[in-house]
Protein backbone atom coordinates (compact mmCIF):
# COMPACT_ATOMS: atom_id res chain seq x y z
CA UNK A 1 0.00 0.00 0.00
CA UNK A 2 1.37 3.51 -1.25
CA UNK A 3 1.97 5.66 2.22
CA UNK A 4 0.78 9.02 2.82
CA UNK A 5 1.95 11.90 4.81
CA UNK A 6 0.62 14.78 5.96
CA UNK A 7 2.28 18.69 5.02
CA UNK A 8 0.91 21.09 6.97
CA UNK A 9 1.63 24.87 7.06
CA UNK A 10 -0.22 25.55 10.33
CA UNK A 11 -2.62 28.04 8.25
CA UNK A 12 -3.55 31.30 9.85
CA UNK A 13 -7.45 31.52 8.93
CA UNK A 14 -8.93 34.94 8.63
CA UNK A 15 -10.73 35.70 12.04
CA UNK A 16 -7.98 33.03 13.66
CA UNK A 17 -4.48 33.58 15.27
CA UNK A 18 -1.14 31.67 15.61
CA UNK A 19 -2.00 30.60 18.68
CA UNK A 20 -5.54 28.95 16.89
CA UNK A 21 -3.27 27.51 14.22
CA UNK A 22 -0.28 25.59 17.15
CA UNK A 23 -4.44 23.91 18.59
CA UNK A 24 -5.59 22.69 15.12
CA UNK A 25 -2.22 21.25 14.26
CA UNK A 26 -1.80 19.35 17.06
CA UNK A 27 -4.75 18.22 16.44
CA UNK A 28 -4.45 17.40 12.80
CA UNK A 29 -1.38 15.34 13.83
CA UNK A 30 -3.24 13.40 16.35
CA UNK A 31 -5.61 12.64 13.67
CA UNK A 32 -3.22 11.59 11.04
CA UNK A 33 -1.63 9.26 13.31
CA UNK A 34 -4.71 7.29 14.33
CA UNK A 35 -5.80 7.14 10.38
CA UNK A 36 -2.19 5.14 9.60
CA UNK A 37 -0.10 8.14 8.04
CA UNK A 38 3.15 7.84 8.17
CA UNK A 39 4.57 11.23 8.23
CA UNK A 40 3.80 14.63 9.99
CA UNK A 41 5.85 17.30 8.09
CA UNK A 42 5.83 21.02 8.72
CA UNK A 43 7.26 23.76 6.42
CA UNK A 44 9.40 26.43 7.39
CA UNK A 45 8.05 30.16 6.06
CA UNK A 46 8.62 33.91 7.33
CA UNK A 47 6.30 37.00 6.91
CA UNK A 48 3.59 35.54 5.42
CA UNK A 49 0.52 36.06 7.53
CA UNK A 50 -0.99 33.39 6.63
CA UNK A 51 1.29 30.67 7.64
CA UNK A 52 2.23 30.14 11.54
CA UNK A 53 5.20 27.47 10.94
CA UNK A 54 7.64 29.74 11.04
CA UNK A 55 9.88 28.43 13.95
CA UNK A 56 9.64 24.87 12.83
CA UNK A 57 11.40 23.03 15.22
CA UNK A 58 9.61 24.45 18.44
CA UNK A 59 6.24 24.05 16.92
CA UNK A 60 7.33 20.18 15.83
CA UNK A 61 8.56 20.06 19.84
CA UNK A 62 4.87 20.79 20.98
CA UNK A 63 3.75 17.89 18.27
CA UNK A 64 5.81 15.32 19.20
CA UNK A 65 4.85 15.70 22.79
CA UNK A 66 0.83 15.31 21.79
CA UNK A 67 1.79 12.33 19.39
CA UNK A 68 3.50 9.33 19.78
CA UNK A 69 3.72 7.22 17.01
CA UNK A 70 4.11 9.28 13.39
CA UNK A 71 7.18 10.17 12.28
CA UNK A 72 7.26 14.27 12.73
CA UNK A 73 9.70 16.61 10.95
CA UNK A 74 10.74 19.29 8.69
CA UNK A 75 9.56 19.96 4.96
CA UNK A 76 11.38 21.49 5.00
CA UNK A 77 13.86 23.20 7.19
CA UNK A 78 15.38 26.54 4.67
CA UNK A 79 19.09 26.05 5.44
CA UNK A 80 20.35 29.14 4.36
CA UNK A 81 18.56 31.42 6.48
CA UNK A 82 20.17 29.00 9.47
CA UNK A 83 23.80 27.57 10.76
CA UNK A 84 24.26 23.97 10.22
CA UNK A 85 25.49 23.61 13.83
CA UNK A 86 21.99 24.78 14.88
CA UNK A 87 20.24 23.12 13.08
CA UNK A 88 22.08 20.08 13.59
CA UNK A 89 21.27 20.91 17.91
CA UNK A 90 17.52 21.83 17.21
CA UNK A 91 17.02 18.24 15.50
CA UNK A 92 19.49 16.35 17.91
CA UNK A 93 16.90 17.78 20.53
CA UNK A 94 13.79 16.20 18.53
CA UNK A 95 15.50 13.00 18.00
CA UNK A 96 16.62 12.99 21.66
CA UNK A 97 12.99 13.91 22.71
CA UNK A 98 11.47 11.52 20.52
CA UNK A 99 14.01 9.11 19.17
CA UNK A 100 13.05 7.35 15.65
CA UNK A 101 10.60 9.26 14.79
CA UNK A 102 12.10 12.30 13.30
CA UNK A 103 12.93 13.50 9.58
CA UNK A 104 14.79 16.26 8.61
CA UNK A 105 13.92 17.50 5.16
CA UNK A 106 15.84 20.48 3.81
CA UNK A 107 15.76 23.36 1.00
CA UNK A 108 17.72 25.78 -0.40
CA UNK A 109 14.78 28.49 -0.93
CA UNK A 110 14.72 31.32 1.57
CA UNK A 111 10.88 30.35 2.07
CA UNK A 112 9.95 34.51 2.20
CA UNK A 113 10.28 37.56 0.27
CA UNK A 114 13.93 38.87 -0.37
CA UNK A 115 13.54 41.68 2.19
CA UNK A 116 12.64 39.11 4.97
CA UNK A 117 15.18 36.54 3.77
CA UNK A 118 17.59 39.62 3.83
CA UNK A 119 16.23 40.05 7.82
CA UNK A 120 16.39 36.12 8.20
CA UNK A 121 20.35 35.80 7.20
CA UNK A 122 22.74 34.76 9.72
CA UNK A 123 25.43 36.72 8.15
CA UNK A 124 25.81 38.85 5.39
CA UNK A 125 27.79 36.43 3.73
CA UNK A 126 25.19 33.94 3.71
CA UNK A 127 24.44 32.28 0.03
CA UNK A 128 21.94 29.88 -1.16
CA UNK A 129 24.48 28.41 -3.54
CA UNK A 130 26.20 27.18 -0.58
CA UNK A 131 23.29 24.85 0.27
CA UNK A 132 25.48 21.10 -0.88
CA UNK A 133 28.14 22.21 1.51
CA UNK A 134 26.30 23.43 3.93
CA UNK A 135 24.04 20.04 3.99
CA UNK A 136 27.52 17.78 3.93
CA UNK A 137 28.27 19.80 6.85
CA UNK A 138 24.97 19.42 8.70
CA UNK A 139 25.29 15.50 8.45
CA UNK A 140 28.34 15.24 9.94
CA UNK A 141 27.27 17.15 13.01
CA UNK A 142 24.76 14.54 13.37
CA UNK A 143 27.83 11.59 12.34
CA UNK A 144 29.34 9.00 14.83
CA UNK A 145 32.30 10.16 13.84
CA UNK A 146 31.91 13.85 13.03
CA UNK A 147 35.12 15.11 11.04
CA UNK A 148 35.19 18.63 12.38
CA UNK A 149 36.09 19.67 15.48
CA UNK A 150 33.40 21.12 16.54
CA UNK A 151 30.57 19.02 18.45
CA UNK A 152 26.62 19.05 18.03
CA UNK A 153 25.33 18.31 21.46
CA UNK A 154 23.03 17.20 21.26
CA UNK A 155 22.98 16.19 17.71
CA UNK A 156 26.39 14.33 17.42
CA UNK A 157 26.09 10.50 16.57
CA UNK A 158 22.23 10.54 16.18
CA UNK A 159 22.23 10.23 12.28
CA UNK A 160 18.73 11.95 12.00
CA UNK A 161 17.43 10.87 8.44
CA UNK A 162 17.99 13.61 6.03
CA UNK A 163 16.08 14.96 2.92
CA UNK A 164 16.39 16.86 -0.06
CA UNK A 165 13.68 19.23 -1.07
CA UNK A 166 13.19 20.34 -4.25
CA UNK A 167 10.96 22.10 -6.89
CA UNK A 168 14.01 22.09 -9.99
CA UNK A 169 16.04 19.64 -10.79
CA UNK A 170 18.93 21.01 -8.46
CA UNK A 171 17.82 19.03 -5.27
CA UNK A 172 17.39 16.30 -7.69
CA UNK A 173 20.75 15.83 -8.67
CA UNK A 174 21.98 16.77 -5.06
CA UNK A 175 19.88 14.10 -3.34
CA UNK A 176 20.90 11.41 -6.20
CA UNK A 177 24.34 12.54 -5.21
CA UNK A 178 24.60 12.11 -1.72
CA UNK A 179 22.14 9.11 -2.06
CA UNK A 180 19.26 10.61 0.16
CA UNK A 181 15.94 10.03 -0.36
CA UNK A 182 14.04 13.37 -2.39
CA UNK A 183 10.90 15.04 -1.39
CA UNK A 184 9.75 17.60 -4.51
CA UNK A 185 7.03 20.44 -4.33
CA UNK A 186 4.37 19.30 -6.89
CA UNK A 187 2.20 20.41 -5.05
CA UNK A 188 2.80 24.36 -5.58
CA UNK A 189 5.25 23.70 -8.70
CA UNK A 190 4.81 20.83 -10.56
CA UNK A 191 6.46 22.44 -13.84
CA UNK A 192 9.64 20.49 -13.75
CA UNK A 193 8.08 17.40 -11.35
CA UNK A 194 9.21 14.58 -14.27
CA UNK A 195 12.29 15.93 -15.35
CA UNK A 196 13.72 16.32 -11.72
CA UNK A 197 12.35 12.57 -10.42
CA UNK A 198 13.65 11.39 -14.16
CA UNK A 199 17.41 12.59 -13.43
CA UNK A 200 17.43 11.48 -9.32
CA UNK A 201 16.28 8.08 -10.27
CA UNK A 202 19.02 7.92 -13.31
CA UNK A 203 21.80 9.36 -11.17
CA UNK A 204 21.14 7.75 -7.35
CA UNK A 205 23.58 6.87 -5.72
CA UNK A 206 23.68 4.39 -2.38
CA UNK A 207 24.55 5.37 0.45
CA UNK A 208 24.60 4.35 4.36
CA UNK A 209 21.26 6.06 4.35
CA UNK A 210 19.33 4.38 1.28
CA UNK A 211 20.11 2.19 -0.97
CA UNK A 212 18.07 3.05 -3.44
CA UNK A 213 15.79 5.65 -4.87
CA UNK A 214 13.02 6.89 -2.81
CA UNK A 215 10.58 9.57 -4.71
CA UNK A 216 7.96 11.41 -2.32
CA UNK A 217 5.77 13.92 -4.03
CA UNK A 218 3.31 16.54 -2.90
CA UNK A 219 0.23 16.56 -3.51
CA UNK A 220 -3.10 18.67 -2.59
CA UNK A 221 -6.18 16.97 -1.81
CA UNK A 222 -9.65 18.40 -0.70
CA UNK A 223 -12.03 15.71 -0.14
CA UNK A 224 -15.54 16.08 0.95
CA UNK A 225 -18.97 13.95 0.78
CA UNK A 226 -19.78 14.92 -2.71
CA UNK A 227 -18.00 16.91 -5.53
CA UNK A 228 -19.36 20.50 -4.84
CA UNK A 229 -18.43 20.28 -1.41
CA UNK A 230 -14.95 19.78 -2.20
CA UNK A 231 -14.74 22.40 -4.80
CA UNK A 232 -16.11 24.79 -2.39
CA UNK A 233 -13.89 24.17 0.21
CA UNK A 234 -10.71 24.46 -1.85
CA UNK A 235 -11.33 27.87 -2.76
CA UNK A 236 -9.85 28.86 0.25
CA UNK A 237 -6.34 27.53 -1.13
CA UNK A 238 -7.33 29.02 -4.61
CA UNK A 239 -7.84 32.70 -3.03
CA UNK A 240 -4.59 32.61 -0.75
CA UNK A 241 -2.70 31.30 -4.06
CA UNK A 242 -3.97 34.18 -6.52
CA UNK A 243 -3.65 36.72 -3.30
CA UNK A 244 0.29 35.41 -3.03
CA UNK A 245 1.23 35.46 -6.45
CA UNK A 246 -0.29 38.86 -6.46
CA UNK A 247 1.42 40.50 -3.90
CA UNK A 248 -1.50 40.40 -1.63
CA UNK A 249 -0.30 37.87 0.99
CA UNK A 250 -2.85 37.52 4.18
CA UNK A 251 -4.57 34.77 6.41
CA UNK A 252 -6.44 31.91 4.56
CA UNK A 253 -9.93 33.43 3.56
CA UNK A 254 -13.03 31.66 3.67
CA UNK A 255 -14.21 29.74 0.95
CA UNK A 256 -16.61 31.71 -1.67
CA UNK A 257 -19.17 29.91 -3.96
CA UNK A 258 -18.03 29.67 -7.62
CA UNK A 259 -14.39 31.23 -6.92
CA UNK A 260 -12.90 29.73 -9.56
CA UNK A 261 -15.68 30.39 -11.78
CA UNK A 262 -15.63 34.06 -11.66
CA UNK A 263 -11.59 34.74 -11.67
CA UNK A 264 -9.83 36.44 -14.89
CA UNK A 265 -8.45 34.46 -17.31
CA UNK A 266 -4.99 34.93 -16.15
CA UNK A 267 -5.59 34.03 -12.73
CA UNK A 268 -7.30 30.57 -14.17
CA UNK A 269 -4.35 29.81 -16.18
CA UNK A 270 -1.96 30.44 -13.13
CA UNK A 271 -4.13 28.31 -10.80
CA UNK A 272 -4.26 25.72 -13.78
CA UNK A 273 -0.75 25.85 -14.04
CA UNK A 274 1.04 25.86 -10.44
CA UNK A 275 -1.43 23.52 -9.18
CA UNK A 276 -1.72 20.93 -11.29
CA UNK A 277 -1.31 17.87 -9.04
CA UNK A 278 -4.32 18.00 -7.22
CA UNK A 279 -7.83 15.77 -6.47
CA UNK A 280 -10.34 17.62 -5.55
CA UNK A 281 -13.89 16.02 -5.00
CA UNK A 282 -16.05 13.14 -3.20
CA UNK A 283 -13.89 9.44 -2.84
CA UNK A 284 -14.80 7.74 -5.65
CA UNK A 285 -13.60 11.28 -8.00
CA UNK A 286 -10.23 11.53 -5.32
CA UNK A 287 -9.09 7.49 -5.94
CA UNK A 288 -8.94 7.98 -10.00
CA UNK A 289 -7.18 11.18 -9.57
CA UNK A 290 -4.63 9.73 -7.13
CA UNK A 291 -4.14 6.81 -8.64
CA UNK A 292 -3.79 8.32 -12.26
CA UNK A 293 -1.28 10.63 -10.98
CA UNK A 294 0.79 7.28 -8.85
CA UNK A 295 0.53 5.73 -12.06
CA UNK A 296 1.99 8.88 -13.89
CA UNK A 297 4.59 9.24 -11.60
CA UNK A 298 5.99 5.90 -9.90
CA UNK A 299 5.94 7.67 -6.81
CA UNK A 300 6.59 5.94 -3.53
CA UNK A 301 5.16 7.66 -1.22
CA UNK A 302 2.91 10.85 -1.28
CA UNK A 303 2.93 14.12 1.16
CA UNK A 304 -0.77 15.68 0.96
CA UNK A 305 -1.60 18.96 1.70
CA UNK A 306 -5.16 20.48 1.83
CA UNK A 307 -5.53 23.83 3.11
CA UNK A 308 -9.27 23.76 4.55
CA UNK A 309 -10.73 26.84 6.22
CA UNK A 310 -12.97 24.90 7.99
CA UNK A 311 -10.30 22.98 10.53
CA UNK A 312 -13.41 19.90 11.20
CA UNK A 313 -13.81 19.90 7.41
CA UNK A 314 -10.20 20.04 6.92
CA UNK A 315 -10.17 16.77 9.13
CA UNK A 316 -12.72 15.08 7.37
CA UNK A 317 -10.72 15.52 4.47
CA UNK A 318 -7.80 13.32 5.46
CA UNK A 319 -10.07 11.04 6.97
CA UNK A 320 -11.63 10.42 3.32
CA UNK A 321 -8.54 9.78 2.07
CA UNK A 322 -7.23 7.44 4.34
CA UNK A 323 -10.26 5.54 3.71
CA UNK A 324 -9.53 5.88 -0.11
CA UNK A 325 -6.16 4.43 0.71
CA UNK A 326 -7.44 1.46 2.69
CA UNK A 327 -9.78 0.40 -0.43
CA UNK A 328 -8.12 1.57 -3.43
CA UNK A 329 -5.18 2.93 -3.39
CA UNK A 330 -1.98 1.41 -4.39
CA UNK A 331 1.79 1.94 -5.83
CA UNK A 332 1.42 0.72 -9.66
Amino acid sequence: MLPLSILDLSPICEGGDAAHSFRNSLALAQHGERLGYRRYWLAEHHGMPGIASAATAVLLAYVGAGTSTIRIGAGGVMLPNHSPLVIAEQFGTLESLYPGRIDLGLGRAPGSDQRTAQALRRNLDSDSDQFPQDVVELMDFMSKSPRQAVRAVPGMGLEVPVWILGSSTFGAQLAAHLGLPYAFASHFAPQQMMQAVEIYRKTFKPSAQLQKPYVMLGFNVFVADTDEQARFHATSWQQAFVNLRSGRPGRLPAPVEGYYERVGPSERALLDSVLACSAVGAPDTVRESVNAFIARTGADELMITSQVFDHQARLHSYGLLAEVRESALSKV
